[in-house]
């Protein structure tokens, strides 16, 4: 493992992650401010991953040819101006064009990965995964913590623009340190010479997947789709179960985030060693249930439930995507690294553009409670899928 390397992309990606986790606190409470009605305020961050749906597998087949760095600098540089832009912007229609915007720049976490798959060796991957989790923990932990705090404060009429222009200014920190001191991963003898199609989806990719890989992508597809909504609600959540401000909600926020760098920056890589991907994702799956019935029972319960439910949930979630990325890698060669993680990126932001549209739609018309039983019982179920993961190499 190269811990030079590795340490400065959790670096660039904790820079990422905490500019990204600012506006998270105000803004589905912005959107009803600005006229949006609570699916409207679902669709906003379904419009953010339907461009990470359109762009994440052209980055990662682009990052397979020109290399990790070129891409990585490309996205941060553009999530800088995606900010300014969000923070100037005064309408619900420029807000969601702000958004539209960022999607497509920060759709970069497969080339994260494949960054992280390039210098690890197979048996260290769950390991490297892990670091990568750390990175976006932390950055999720302080993030959302200190845009609670900033939004106290209304700049040029609403709360989001002071969190919206810090989060900018740190992606231009991010592209100075990144621009000195993140190297390229991928070694041009190694870089695909073939010229891959720009399609969102590529269906020839996705029939030579090895064995499991596409059972996988379905599952992680499945579970993402439901917590999406969840995350796409959770501010509008806080407020009409709990009448919670935004600062308070950031604290909370904030709480997801450090049981995420509990997990996946001192856990994980022993975790994995002991149980394996596999077990690991069937234990996430099952955590991610419970943590959804807690919530919906947390209206009637009070704040000390759902500060309960975040954390299992919390946990559930960090366990998923670092066990379902070294499996990837590891039934996956080099040559084909950036492409398949780009595949799962892309199935993920799929769901993450689905998944809040039909929360909305349920959020309107069952309640508080009723969405979070649904979302337990589907994501149940897909443990069934768990015994027929072949056992990565």
């Amino acid at each position: 493992m190269r811990r030079a390397s590795l340490g400065t992309l959790f670096l660039t990606v904790f820079l990422d992650l905490v500019g990204f986790g600012l506006i998270i606190p105000f803004l589905p409470a912005m959107a009803r401010d600005l006229g949006s009605s609570d699916f409207g305020a679902a669709a906003l961050a379904a419009c953010y991953s339907l461009m990470q749906f359109l762009a994440v597998p052209l980055w990662g087949r682009l990052s397979d040819r020109v290399g990790r760095r070129p891409v990585l600098l490309w996205s941060i540089a553009a999530s800088a101006i995606g900010m300014v832009f969000l923070g100037l912007a005064q309408s619900l229609p420029l807000v969601f064009a702000a958004r539209l915007w960022s999607g497509a720049a920060t759709a970069n976490i497969a080339v994260a990965q494949s960054y992280i798959a390039d210098v690890t060796a197979p048996e260290e991957r769950a390991k490297g995964m892990g670091l990568l989790g750390m990175g976006f923990g932390m950055g999720f932990m302080l993030g959302p913590f200190i845009g609670g705090e900033l939004g106290r404060f209304h700049v040029i009429g609403h709360q989001g623009t002071l969190p919206a222009f810090v989060s900018a200014a740190l992606s231009v920190a991010n592209l100075v340190f990144a621009l000195r001191y993140l190297p390229e991963s991928l070694p041009r003898e190694r870089r695909s010479a073939q010229v891959h199609k720009g399609a969102t989806l590529d269906l020839a990719a996705w029939r030579g997947l090895a064995r499991g890989v596409r059972l996988i992508l379905l599952v992680t597809f499945s579970s993402i789709f439901w917590f999406a909504g969840t995350q796409a609600i959770f501010r509008l959540f806080t407020l009409d179960a709990f009448r919670m401000d935004v600062v308070n909600t950031g604290r909370v926020l904030g709480l997801v985030g450090l049981t995420s760098v509990i997990v996946q920056g001192g856990l994980i890589g022993k975790l994995n060693r002991r149980f394996g991907e596999v077990r690991l994702l069937a234990a996430s799956l099952s955590l991610m249930s419970l943590g959804f019935v807690l919530q919906g029972m947390s209206v009637d319960l009070g704040v000390p439930m759902f500060l309960l439910a975040s954390v299992v949930t919390a946990l559930g979630t960090a366990l998923h995507m670092p066990s379902v990325s070294s499996y990837l890698s590891r039934r996956t060669g080099a040559d084909r690294q950036g492409a398949t993680l780009g595949l799962m990126q892309s199935a993920g932001a799929l769901a993450r553009a689905t998944g809040p549209l039909l929360w909305g739609l349920l959020y309107d018309g069952l309640g508080l409670r009723l969405p979070f039983y649904i979302g337990a019982v589907a994501i149940a179920l897909l443990l069934v899928a768990i015994p027929r993961l072949p056992r990565p190499t």
